[in-house]
């Protein structure tokens, strides 16, 4: 992600007073409906500098918040982002304040004590809340500074639990990302198979595409993680073009790509008819001679 190479890596906050003084003035437009649409932003839940040193506008020059393992000296209370939440959807005339995106997921499940995914389930979700895994294979994970596949599962149940517990019938809509350094063929068939075991409608399937200054661009170009400066393998030509049509492989324009990333990777199990198969064979017409 090049974010922070566009806006830095210290979080800007605005005041809960400046959110709720913007918050009364859509309220008192004659077009409003009731409803505020994303209260957030790209980091959402990341509302407020993350540590005592990020509050001093400095930042670690040597590691990063939340990988490969969370900070000690990160602060994970969610109440101060709830508490803006509550008071924006007490203003008189607003029916109902969404989060629509920007949760960072390994960061929330590190508060276990704000009741912040429960509240966010019962007052700020419109049937769906995107999030983004990105990919499901550990070995790709770690070259994404991602944190491990497990973590994602742990927050899918979590946050499906807490909707049946409710009586909410909410759905997770995941960002993935296809061809990043360090994804083999054999990744994106594991990310394919999630993604059909678990029902998962991808919001957007993003084929990687080097950004500048950033660490996955680096490997793009390189072939080497510059923090090990260990080779990484990065797809290219048409095997970057399977990886992508492996993740959309329902798609009828993907399916001679998907054959083929099969067949390379000795899958042809999964061309059949059965719960697991990814595509169906054709049966092609033979001549009578």
């Amino acid at each position: 992600c090049a974010i922070t190479f566009h806006q830095g890596r210290v979080v800007q906050n605005r005041s809960r007073a400046s959110i709720l003084a913007e918050a009364e003035r859509i309220v008192a437009s004659p077009d409003f409906k009731g409803y505020i649409h994303d209260v957030g932003g790209p980091t959402a839940n990341f509302h407020l500098p993350a540590c005592e040193k990020m509050k001093r506008g400095e930042v670690c020059k040597d590691r990063r918040c939340l990988f490969p393992e969370p900070c000690p000296a990160l602060q994970t209370d969610h109440g101060p982002y709830l508490d803006v939440l509550r008071d924006v959807r007490a203003i008189p005339g607003v029916k109902k304040v969404f989060v629509r995106s920007g949760i960072r997921f390994d960061y929330l499940m590190m508060d276990d004590r704000s009741g912040f995914l429960g509240e966010l389930c019962r007052h700020h979700i419109s049937g769906q809340l995107k999030v983004a895994p990105e990919h499901v294979s550990d070995r790709v994970l770690k070259h994404m500074g991602k944190p491990p596949a497990a973590t994602f599962e742990r927050f899918r149940d979590a946050y499906e639990s807490t909707n049946r517990a409710i009586g909410k019938e909410q759905y997770l809509v995941p960002y993935l990302i296809s061809g990043h350094p360090g994804s083999t063929l054999e990744d994106a068939l594991q990310l394919a198979l999630y993604i059909k075991k678990h029902r998962v409608v991808p919001e957007q399937v993003q084929d990687f595409y080097p950004t500048p200054g950033t660490v996955s661009t680096t490997m793009y170009h390189t072939g080497l993680d510059p923090f090990t400066m260990q080779p990484v393998h990065v797809p290219t030509g048409e095997e970057k073009a399977m990886q992508r049509a492996l993740l959309q492989y329902s798609a009828p324009r993907s399916r001679p790509l998907v054959e083929k990333a099969l067949r390379i990777l000795g899958r042809t199990d999964l061309i059949g008819f059965g719960p697991t198969c990814l595509i169906r064979p054709i049966h092609r017409k033979t001549g009578s001679g």
